[in-house]
């Protein structure tokens, strides 16, 4: 039965869960970007090449939470819409469009920046077994207040042990760290630089 859920069910509930949300929370969407409009921060989304099963890349969609200035530190790029989404993760809402291509599941390992495809371990890459996910065990586990090696062990457990029951946890998991709205540091994480 896991293995039916891992080969098959699983990306049937992604996707259809996906067109769901899409149908009910249309209006989310509308509301972030009409205040994207109003306040002048173009453009709405921000694109990123990520590392995904297979090892395959594809173009990873977000809300835009920093200004386009480059040259600026990233503490100078912020703005309260931007501090908003990261803080309720709202910002990652673009990724469904990313479950529906088949590029990305609800829930998985965290896909990584192109950048970091030369660093991993042959332990590490196992992680590439699924589609990366939205949310997924190490995100629920300590998220960026947990070392890049604790992570990648996260990651591996979930790929050996994915399942239904798993899968509904980590959702579970995931709405209370949501509604708890903990202060997002992701901008201060570290780089993965390798073992």
């Amino acid at each position: 039965m896991e293995m039916f859920y891992k080969n098959i069910a699983k990306h049937l509930f992604d996707i259809l869960f996906a067109l769901f949300f899409i149908l009910c929370f249309w209006w989310l969407f509308v509301l972030i970007i009409l205040f994207y409009s109003i306040m002048g921060q173009f453009s709405f989304f921000y694109r990123q090449k990520r590392i995904g099963r297979g090892e395959a890349t594809f173009d990873l969609i977000k809300f835009r939470t920093l200004t386009n200035k480059d040259i600026e530190p990233l503490s100078a790029r912020t703005f309260w819409l931007g501090n908003l989404l990261r803080s309720t993760s709202l910002d990652e809402l673009p990724q469904i469009w990313n479950i529906v291509k088949g590029e990305m599941s609800w829930i998985g390992p965290r896909p990584l920046p192109m950048e970091y495809g030369s660093l991993f371990s042959e332990e590490q890459k196992k992680r590439f077994q699924v589609r990366p996910g939205i949310s997924g065990w190490a995100q629920v586990n300590g998220r960026h207040s947990v070392s890049w090696q604790k992570k990648f062990e996260l990651d591996n457990y979930y790929v050996d042990r994915i399942s239904f029951k798993l899968d509904l946890l980590i959702l579970f998991k995931t709405i209370v760290l949501l509604l708890s709205f903990r202060k997002d540091n992701s901008l201060q994480e570290e780089k993965f630089k390798g073992n």
